[in-house]
């Protein structure tokens, strides 16, 4: 366990509440707290302390390159706390689309009949299930997994998209992050979900040195890396496989269906929750 966090404290406009926690998640927070005041909102997001400040510094403003009037206000370290513990209310059982409910360890068993439930840990890594980005993905995996799928999750995070295509069927999936470490923490998530082993977990580049082929890829991270992403797409995908995209604005909506067009693959359906959108888009047969 990490003896001191880092922290970063941003100051934006009134109304930009959900923007810089969206933010400070996307850059790989471990918990933050939100100050309103009548000149607008203050954040203070915690970071864990196995990277130097600049790395979550300049990580941090990729994730804020839509919103340039957003300042950092001041930056520094705290000794650790195990701040979810003191917090748990703040992670009820949460139902995604129509199969899913997301759970905190200390939720186990309070899930629906019917659910398939995702354990996961609140941590360091993005993916807890209560963003936008990762219910879209979510949702749009339900009709799309089928057993006996290879899936290949880029960009895992938490893992909980790695849970996800298992738990629908898949039986086969690659979880691979930039973050080498992050796998520990898909490992414990793992194991919270009975499923040890079952996933072959990848420190990588995005698909840099990944043959594939699979049926199904999902990838929730931002525009830069997803357009980056994109003429790798179709090398690792079977025909007719399916490519699940998120972690995008829905500003960044027609940017991104026109990139999609370029490298050859077919939007089939789209979704929106917030100020997010996502898409699946198919491997032309």
């Amino acid at each position: 366990m990490d003896s001191f966090w880092w922290y970063i404290t941003l100051r934006g406009g009134n109304g930009q509440e959900e923007i810089l926690s969206t933010a400070v998640d996307l850059a790989g927070s471990i918990g933050s707290e939100v100050q309103e005041f009548p000149e607008g909102v203050r954040v203070r997001a915690y970071f864990r302390s196995n990277e130097d400040l600049g790395t979550w510094q300049m990580r941090l403003r990729q994730a804020l390159e839509p919103w340039p009037e957003v300042k950092v206000e001041d930056t520094g370290r705290i000794e650790n706390q195990p701040w979810y513990r003191e917090c748990e209310e703040a992670f009820p059982p949460l139902e995604v689309g129509s199969r899913f409910v997301v759970l905190a360890p200390w939720h186990r068993g309070k899930e629906s009949p019917g659910r398939i439930p995702l354990v996961v840990k609140p941590g360091s890594a993005f993916g807890t299930g209560y963003h936008e980005s990762t219910q879209i993905v979510l949702e749009l995996m339900e009709t799309r997994v089928k057993s006996g799928d290879s899936v290949v999750d880029v960009g895992t995070g938490s893992g909980i998209l790695s849970l996800g295509a298992l738990k629908l069927g898949a039986a086969s999936v690659v979880a691979r992050d930039l973050d080498g470490a992050v796998l520990a923490e898909v490992e414990e998530n793992l194991d919270l979900n009975d499923l040890r082993g079952a996933v072959r977990l990848e420190e990588g580049d995005l698909l840099r040195g990944f043959a594939g082929p699979v049926d199904l890829l999902t990838a929730n991270i931002v525009l830069e890396p997803l357009l980056q992403l994109l003429p790798d797409v179709r090398r690792v995908l079977k025909p007719g496989g399916w490519a699940l995209f998120s972690g995008l604005l829905g500003t960044e909506k027609q940017t991104f269906l026109a990139a999609l067009e370029e490298a050859g693959l077919h939007p089939a359906e789209d979704r929106a929750r917030g100020e997010w959108w996502g898409v699946a888009a198919q491997n032309p047969a």
